[in-house]
């Protein structure tokens, strides 16, 4: 079988290659032009060249492939206006759904995030649940992540061969960047001056990219699968970062309420000044006020996946990860 990766130099895209590589599958890397393929070099797989922002280079990639998988999906990373992110994220995901259906791709997986799923009255969320409408925090992270959500759902229904995989806060290997593996970045290197209290749960990036591959080869067209580890909390999470980075642990928090105000205004100075951009986006906050347990059971019942690995594991592994690499001092 001929799988196609769409963010395999990333961290979720580098481990659904290694899951499938064991799995003896042949692996394309589709890439942009100037992506680092360095990141790779592990890896045993071919290259294709397109970009989600091309249609037409993205049918021309998934000719073919019999799977695809897209673990680079859109998300904000610097302050623009709503209406801009929006419509980059249809755009993007529209042209993704497009290339699938004209390639006649078997099955593709859709990379989500759990900031789809609305926020659980009992405490610990499951897939059942979606937002009716648009939601109401316009945080354009909430936004562009319901808007593909809904975009992938839909699609099946119109008869897309399209699963949708969302895995928890991830740690592990490969987090270029970094992206969730900054707090561990930030707790070693002593740069971070507080945190935001809330409920998490955490999973092996390893564990991850095996679930979200067998998302891909057993999951339902249409329905969304959450690939679970632990559930935590930050104060938690906080204290096993320190303890395993040898530093004294961080006591000192921030309301989500400061963190937004921080937020706003780091905002508003990069609009007007540029420079760097803000430490705490609003896709931080977005994600900090998000955070839930979560339930797994779907992914055990209907894919036989369970998590290998604890959240003490992905800590150490991802820890030791960041040093070697040189991201921590």
């Amino acid at each position: 079988m001929k799988l196609g990766i769409i963010g395999g130099t990333g961290m979720l895209g580098h481990h659904i290659a290694i899951a499938a590589i064991f799995k003896q599958y042949e692996i394309v890397i589709i890439h942009r032009e100037d992506s680092d393929l360095s990141r790779i070099s592990d890896l045993t797989h071919a290259s294709r060249v397109a970009d989600l922002n091309d249609r037409g280079s993205l049918i021309n990639a998934f000719k073919g492939l019999d799977y695809v998988v897209n673990a680079a999906a859109y998300y904000p990373t610097i302050p623009k206006p709503l209406s801009a992110e929006i419509k980059t994220a249809r755009l993007q995901m529209q042209f993704f759904l497009d290339a699938v259906k004209e390639a006649n791709v078997k099955r593709a997986l859709y990379v989500g995030g759990a900031i789809a799923i609305p926020k659980s009255l009992s405490g610990t969320a499951d897939e059942s649940q979606v937002y009716e409408k648009a939601p109401e925090n316009t945080a354009p992270y909430v936004q562009v992540k319901w808007l593909m959500d809904e975009m992938a759902r839909n699609a099946s229904k119109a008869g897309l061969p399209i699963v949708i995989g969302i895995p928890s806060m991830t740690f592990g290997e490969y987090d270029y960047g970094p992206t969730t593996g900054r707090l561990i970045v930030e707790l070693a290197n002593d740069t971070l001056p507080a945190y935001v209290k809330g409920d998490r749960n955490v999973v092996f990036a390893g564990d991850a990219g095996r679930g979200l591959l067998l998302a891909l080869e057993k999951g339902r067209f249409g329905e969304r699968y959450l690939i679970t580890g632990e559930n935590t909390n930050t104060d938690d999470l906080v204290g096993l970062i320190c303890k395993k980075a040898g530093v004294k642990k961080l006591e000192k928090t921030l309301s989500i309420n400061i963190a937004k105000i921080i937020s706003k205004a780091q905002e508003i100075r990069y609009t007007l000044f540029r420079g760097a951009p803000p430490t705490l986006s609003s896709t931080a906050i977005a994600v900090l006020s998000s955070g839930q347990h979560l339930n797994g059971i779907k992914a055990k019942d209907e894919l036989g996946y369970t998590p290998e690995l604890s959240a003490d594991d992905a800590v150490h592994r991802a820890l030791n990860w960041f040093k070697k690499v040189g991201y921590i001092k």
